[in-house]
This record gives C-alpha cells, sequence and structure tokens, in this order.
C-alpha cells in the first residue's frame, strides 16, 4: 500500500541540482519516458504518411531535415504535420492538466472534465454554432467574430473562475471543488442540450461534431497557443514542483512545513486550467486524455503519485496513437474523441476490476 511519504523515497533516485531549479532523478522513469518519446516520434511520422498523396517515411523524414520536393513539403509542413503535431501538444497538455488535478485533489478520479473546463468550453462553442448567425445579442456577435477556439477558451476560463468562487472558503477545500465542478458540469449539459434542441439541421450536425472532439480541423494558427504556452507551463512547474510535491501529503502537513497552501493550490490550479482551456478550444472536447496518461504514467513508474513530465508524454502518446487508429482502423474516420472516449471507459472497468480484487485479496 502506497503511503504519502513513499514519493519521498531516496531509493533508486539521484538528486540533481541545475541552477535554481533542483530534483530527483529516478532512472526507472527517464527510460520509460525515452521509450515513450520514441514512440511519439515514430507515430508521428507514421501518421504523416497517411492521406492521398503517397509520401514514405523516409520522404517524411528527407522533409524534416530540409529536403524533398515543393510538393512534397507542403504536403508534410502545410497539411498533415500540424494535425500530428496538433495530438502531440494537445495530448500533452490534457496529460499534465490531468496529473495536476489529481495530485491537487488527492483523487485518481479528478480530471478538467470533472472540475467542470471541458463543459465550460462546449457550452461557449455551441452557443458560436448554434446562434451566431443573426443574433441580436452584442456579446455573441462578438464571440462569432473571435472564432470558436477563442469563444471556447473564454468559456472555459469563465467556468473555471465560478468554480473557484463556488468553492473558496478560506481555503479550497478539495472535495467541495469536485462537488462544485460536477454541478456547474451538469447544469452546463442541461444547457447545451437545450440549445441543441433550438438549432436548425445544419448548425446541430456542426455542434455535435465539436462536440465529439477532432483534429480534422487542426492548423498552426489553432496550436500556435498551445506551442508556446506548454514550454513556459513547464518551466514554472519545474520550478514550483517541490510546492506540489509538498501539497500531497496533506495541508495540515504542507503548513507545517512552510507552504503557503492556498496561494500554491490557486497557481497550480491556474495552470492546469490554462492547459486543458487551450487543449480544448484548440480541438473540442477530447474526453479521458487527462484522466488515462496520469494513471498510466504512475502505473509505470511505480510512483504513488503521478509524475507530471511522464503523464505529459503519456499523454501525448495516447492521444497520437488514438488519432492514428481513428484515421486508419474503421472503414470511415472517426473523431478521436469518440476513441479516446471508448479507451477512457475500458480503462475505468480495468480500474474498477483492480480495485475489486485488491479489496478481496485484503
Amino acid at each position: 500500500m502506497h503511503t504519502p511519504l513513499r514519493m519521498f523515497s531516496t531509493k533508486r533516485q539521484h538528486p540533481v541540482t541545475l541552477g535554481v531549479f533542483s530534483g530527483l532523478l529516478r532512472p526507472r522513469l527517464v527510460l520509460i519516458n525515452a521509450v515513450l518519446a520514441v514512440g511519439i516520434f515514430i507515430l508521428l511520422v507514421v501518421s504523416i504518411t497517411i492521406g492521398d498523396y503517397p509520401i514514405t517515411p523516409h520522404g517524411v523524414l528527407d522533409v524534416f531535415f530540409g529536403g524533398g520536393t515543393r510538393i512534397e513539403r507542403m504536403v508534410v509542413l502545410e497539411w498533415r504535420a500540424p494535425r500530428s503535431v496538433a495530438a502531440i501538444i494537445i495530448g500533452a497538455a490534457l496529460g499534465l492538466s490531468g496529473a495536476l488535478t489529481q495530485s491537487l485533489t488527492r483523487n485518481g478520479l479528478a480530471t478538467p472534465d470533472i472540475l467542470g473546463i471541458t463543459v465550460g468550453a462546449s457550452a461557449a462553442a455551441v452557443t458560436i454554432i448554434v446562434l451566431g448567425s443573426g443574433t441580436t445579442s452584442a456579446l455573441i456577435a462578438w464571440l462569432t467574430g473571435v472564432g470558436i477556439p477563442i469563444a471556447a477558451f473564454l468559456g472555459a476560463m469563465l467556468t473555471a473562475t465560478v468554480i473557484w468562487i463556488m468553492s473558496f472558503q478560506r481555503k479550497i477545500d478539495t472535495f467541495r471543488l469536485i462537488l462544485t465542478g460536477i454541478i456547474v458540469s451538469a447544469l452546463l449539459q442541461a444547457y447545451i442540450t437545450w440549445i441543441m434542441t433550438r438549432a436548425d439541421i445544419n448548425d446541430a450536425t456542426a455542434a455535435t461534431f465539436w462536440l465529439n472532439g477532432s483534429l480534422n480541423s487542426a492548423s498552426w494558427s489553432r496550436i500556435s497557443w498551445l506551442l508556446w504556452v506548454l514550454p513556459v507551463v513547464i518551466l514554472l512547474l519545474t520550478w514550483i514542483a517541490h510546492q506540489l510535491r509538498i501539497l500531497v501529503l496533506g495541508d495540515d502537513l504542507a503548513r507545517g512545513l512552510g507552504n503557503n497552501v492556498t496561494a500554491s493550490q490557486f497557481c497550480l490550479l491556474v495552470l492546469s486550467v490554462l492547459l486543458a482551456a487551450l487543449a480544448v478550444a484548440a480541438s473540442g472536447p477530447i474526453g479521458f486524455v487527462a484522466f488515462v496518461a496520469p494513471h498510466i504514467s504512475r502505473t509505470l513508474s511505480g510512483l504513488a503519485t503521478p509524475p507530471l513530465f511522464g503523464s505529459m508524454i503519456s499523454g501525448a502518446f495516447l492521444l497520437i496513437f488514438a488519432d492514428l487508429c481513428a484515421q486508419t482502423v474503421f472503414p470511415k474516420e472517426l473523431p478521436v474523441g469518440i476513441l479516446t472516449s471508448a479507451i477512457g471507459g475500458v480503462f475505468l472497468i480495468y480500474l474498477l476490476i483492480r480495485s475489486n480484487r485488491k479489496v478481496n485479496a485484503s
């Protein structure tokens, strides 16, 4: 059975200091992440070869290193690479966001989906899709003008702000935070259902497609924010990761060690919400990646809590693999969100069975 202090065990760990940054180097985790990173690169190359215009993996690598014909560079860099890179970046952002959420709440079922971030983005996007044309509302007209991705991002951030205000009472109660998120999610889901009944067939189809989560419309402009926000967040987390390790021990012990619990929780939750909001804005709600990736990384690493960088790598691998399957396995291409939801459902069943076995064994 894991204890909170297990994560600080020095067994097979090596302290590393680089300027103001310090941490523990775990060889097993480094090896796992390296293998997953190689797998991501292989999947990236393979996914770019898929399409009407034939191109070999060697041709893709040639373009990456500055070679190839003009049409090959156009196919690889402008048509196909944005989708594959989007899968990697969005998966990494969701995996990291899920790891932060689960670590902060000390609950393996907590994700940005549970906290209502995804539904908030969906509500804003569906509102724009259904009511955007011919509206008399200045707000909706403005959101329609800035585009669905930005509207979805603003909806996610507004929802997160409301949930934070409703759950904050001198300090953050993680149980109250999750419960508030579930309540807000239910209300927003009811709103989405209601507004879909008012939509015509074309708008309803477009809204349904967006709600399924898809990378079909991925472009460099859609993921440009994530391309620079994700590295910045990683640097910030490298600097304040020790705060998260202390928070995992519990609020009382963290305060005893001199940690400003409320401020640390707020900063880490803001980073988690920011990542999830940008990811959903770029692709629509892709379910269960933020839930499954931290569990995969924690299981592979053998740690008591999901490692942040490992969860990010696992999320990137999971989403680009799921997108590759969505394009090739089925007779007709599926939105990747449908496939990740199916994977997440199967994974939940696995966790339930494993939990029952542990209970019976004890």
